[in-house]
């Protein structure tokens, strides 16, 4: 008969919209071991039932008042260094396999730093077990009546459970005794070493066990070495010349979303001797090391899984129900993990220090799930819990997701050089009390009336004793053979005591006779009741054979659909296997996009910034250059418009000049000649002067010129005297002349440094032809940026006069033409006072550009 397979009840899909179910903290508890020695220093105080107290040993760092810094942590509840290995397993691990029995999963591991008594806590010692050999023995002795025979479930590499009928079951077991290398399990041995461990006093029980029901407990050891996972219990064969290493196993996710280690080894026991040889058979291999801080340190974390079938009887309580859905599977498991460390006191190189970084980066892992779930929970985030991240977290996360209770026990020293790992550990604990887990489902009701086992078993009770009151056949063959002698007659005595005896000889034979008779009267009923029974053999081997023709045909088209479907999962394991394996390239992938999105939109961000300062610095620099050009073209316009009104000016000198000369001339031709010599023209005299300085002699009958030159009100001061290239040189007798002056073409900020008195010469053509000479004079005043500001503070105005435009317009008058003639040319000095500024950090031209015509009130005095 082919096996049924099991079937694990998923918990139901929730509704969007709908509440979730209840959910409960994580069960923490605190255990403090005892110290080592009795006068060793204590930072570890039981305060009460569920809170320790934490104090600052000596020499370590205090507060800022100077005390010593004290905190208190409060847990589910706590053992002191009393608690006795009852105590802690009746608190934490009696309701783990009370839902172990009654269906559900659970999940107990135990935390600390290294040293503090998680692997007593867990395993025990000789004479005092621990957790595990206690959940054992509560298991066998709950369900120890009702459980089915060996090989009736039969585990398979899909994380679930195959069902057999007893017969194939019975087949099974005897083709593997009949191996060689097969051993009986009745003859196991246990380690002498180890034996009190499983020796358990006190006897503990599960209430309301399914009586309806048989159980089959299969166990299974793994470790976790450097985030790979070995299995403790696969059997090796043993090669000398080469010998080869354990292989790590996988982990995979079946039809359920359970996670579970692909191709572990798990063992069928039937009682607390046998799982606990098993479990010690695997303990041999874990890893364990000598470090500066543990003799034997434990370089893994190991997982012990007991594993609980349970499938209900068939409504008339002799077999196992054959429906795979009516089949529960349960587990709990045994987490130990490695012990934290720091690799400055275990002074740990090479391997250890690679062991020790695993572990704590495993441990960093599961607590950083912790806190990514309290804060989804606290705060109502949907951030990702990285299970996948290190093999510890993502085997249990099922457990975290609502398949189970979760229960840690923290183990702490509490000696004093413990005192921050000690810390560490309590804000782990203290973080993962706020962690809330869904309440796993219960089982489903397989529907069948209860009381089945115990009703079925009276029934044969009543019909044994009612056989024996008819003297129907019992179970008993001595029974049988002492009826089947009480049918025939009493022997009467065979002794002879005379010879003449003749009455003793005639009633044995007579006796005999009947027993005789009734005997073949009784193999005459015997015959008829063979003949009569081989005849309902007979009819039943026919029926039996038709049923068996029937059920053959039957068993091959239902082992074509089978081989069909193995066909069909076989597919669909290698397609899930190359759609996990793309998944993982998926999500490698999408992390490097998701990394190089990332990087883009910073340098986005980045250009996106830098194109905005550029933008405005752009707009800056438009703004500027555009002030730069309108500046500068207005400082052209203003210089073309000097060097316009220079030329101009120049032209008409030279028209000036030359009118003057024709004038001269035509007086000359027109004029009668006299005794008395003519004042010579001004053109005359200018080109007399040079000539003087060539010739010592004088002209006869001219007037000796006598230049006079006119001090400043300001001699004393120094002076910037600024006189544009394009002044004309007039030769008149009143010069200014301003002693230690700095003459310069063009106003400089250097030269206006070094003076304190300004003063520019300006030169225009006056209404009556004449070049009439303007002096602007100022004061120069540093500024508070630096530099150099001049306020204009005098104008003084030099003119001359022709004699002859003075004749023309006098010629009526004999007397004013006298007069004229003898004062031939006249110097006029006109000054005004002016308030202007100017700054020297304007510019000055190559003229004077800041020469602005001021409207004056000018006083002329000859």
């Amino acid at each position: 008969m082919k096996p049924a397979k099991s079937k694990t009840p998923r918990r139901p899909l929730l509704k969007k919209g709908t509440q979730t179910s209840l959910k409960d903290p994580v069960g923490v508890y605190c255990r403090v071991r005892p110290l080592s020695f009795p006068n060793q220093e204590c930072c570890i105080e039981v305060i009460s039932d569920t809170t320790v107290q934490l104090h600052t040993p000596e020499g370590y760092r205090v507060n800022r008042n100077g005390d010593y810094k004290e905190t208190q942590y409060s847990f589910k509840q706590v053992f002191g260094t009393f608690t006795t290995q009852k105590e802690l397993f009746d608190v934490v691990a009696n309701p783990l396999v009370e839902d172990l029995i009654h269906g559900k999963n659970g999940l107990l591991f135990t935390y600390g730093v290294t040293g503090s008594g998680k692997t007593h806590t867990m395993t025990g010692s000789p004479g005092d077990g621990g957790l595990l050999p206690r959940c054992l023995d509560m298991i066998f002795n709950s369900i120890g009546s009702f459980q089915a025979k060996r090989y009736v479930f039969k585990s398979n590499d899909r994380n679930s459970m195959d069902i057999q009928c007893e017969v194939d079951a019975l087949l099974e077991r005897q083709k593997r005794e009949a191996l060689p290398t097969q051993k009986t399990p009745s003859k196991r041995q246990i380690d002498p070493e180890f034996a009190d461990m499983i020796n358990v006093q006190e006897f503990c029980k599960a209430e309301e066990i399914d009586e309806d029901s048989v159980y089959g407990v299969f166990v299974s050891y793994i470790e976790i070495y450097n985030n790979y996972i070995y299995d403790l219990l696969e059997e090796v064969p043993f090669d000398p010349i080469k010998p080869k290493p354990p292989q790590s196993k996988m982990l995979r996710e079946d039809k359920n979303h359970n996670m579970y280690v692909a191709g572990c080894t798990e063992v069928e026991v039937k009682s607390t001797e046998e799982a606990f040889e098993v479990f010690w058979r695997g303990q041999k291999k874990r890893r364990i090391a000598n470090t500066q801080l543990n003799r034997e340190s434990s370089r893994s974390h190991s997982v012990f899984i007991i594993k609980l079938a349970q499938a209900p009887l068939d409504a008339d309580g002799d077999n196992v129900l054959q429906e795979k859905e009516q089949i529960t599977l349960s587990q709990l498991s045994l987490v130990d993990l490695a012990g934290s460390e720091r690799t400055n006191r275990t002074k740990a190189e090479g391997n250890r220090l690679r062991e020790a970084g695993n572990i704590n980066q495993s441990l960093m892992t599961l607590r950083t799930c912790m806190e990514v779930l309290r804060e989804n929970q606290m705060y109502g985030t949907n951030k990702m819990v990285p299970y996948r991240d290190s093999k510890l977290t993502h085997l249990f996360k099922n457990y975290f997701d609502g398949e189970g209770k979760v229960r840690m026990i923290v183990c702490v020293n509490p000696k004093a050089e413990d005192y921050e790992e000690s810390l560490q550990v309590m804000r782990f604990a203290e973080m993962t009390q706020e962690v809330e887990v869904a309440r796993p489902v219960d089982k489903a009701i397989c529907g069948l009336t209860p009381g089945r086992r115990y009703r079925n078993q009276a029934f044969r009770e009543e019909l044994t004793r009612r056989l024996e009151l008819r003297g129907g056949p019992v179970g008993d063959e001595q029974s049988v053979t002492e009826i089947l002698l009480q049918s025939f007659p009493p022997l009467t005595s065979c002794e002879i005591l005379d010879v003449n005896d003749e009455h003793t000889l005639p009633r044995l034979i007579e006796v005999l006779e009947k027993r005789h008779h009734v005997r073949q009267m009784m193999t005459e009923e015997l015959n008829k009741q063979v003949i009569a029974f081989r005849a309902m053999l007979q009819d039943f081997d026919n029926a039996v054979l038709n049923k068996e023709n029937y059920i053959q045909g039957k068993l091959s088209e239902k082992e074509k659909v089978i081989l069909g479907q193995k066909a069909e999962i076989e597919r669909l394991e290698k397609k899930t296997k190359t759609l996990e394996y793309k998944i993982e390239i998926l999500e490698k992938t999408t992390t490097i996009y998701e990394e190089d999105k990332r990087n883009l939109q910073q340098e986005l961000e980045s250009q996106s910034q830098k194109l905005q300062r550029q933008f405005s610095d752009k707009r800056r620099l438009e703004a500027r250059l555009q002030g730069m050009v309108t500046e500068t073209t207005m400082k052209w316009e203003k210089e073309c418009e000097r060097r316009v009104a220079a030329k101009q000016l120049e032209m008409q000198n030279k028209l000036w000049v030359k009118d003057e000369k024709l004038k001269q001339l035509k007086a000359i031709v027109t004029e009668p000649k006299n005794d008395k010599p003519e004042r010579p023209s001004r053109e005359r005299d200018r080109e007399k002067i040079p000539q003087r300085s060539v010739s010592p002699s004088p002209i006869p009958n001219a007037p000796p010129i006598r230049l006079r030159h006119r001090r400043s009100r300001s001699a004393g001061d120094r002076w910037v005297d600024h006189k544009p290239a394009s002044n004309v040189q007039t030769e008149t007798v009143m010069q200014p002349h301003v002693p230690h002056a700095i003459t310069v073409a063009v106003a400089n900020e250097k030269a206006l440094a070094k003076c304190e008195k300004y003063m520019l010469t300006h030169q225009e053509l006056a209404s009556d032809g004449e070049i009439e000479t303007k002096l602007i004079k100022g004061d120069v005043f540093k500024t508070r940026g630096g530099g150099q500001s001049v306020q204009f503070t005098d104008i003084e105005t030099l003119k001359q006069e022709s004699p002859t435009g003075r004749k023309r317009r006098s010629s009526t008058c004999a007397q004013t033409q006298e007069v004229a003639t003898e004062s031939e040319w006249t110097d006029v000095e006109t000054r005004c006072s002016v308030a202007m500024e100017m700054r020297a950090g304007s510019q000055l031209g190559p003229g004077y550009q800041h020469h602005a015509q001021p409207k004056l009130m000018i006083k002329e005095c000859k």
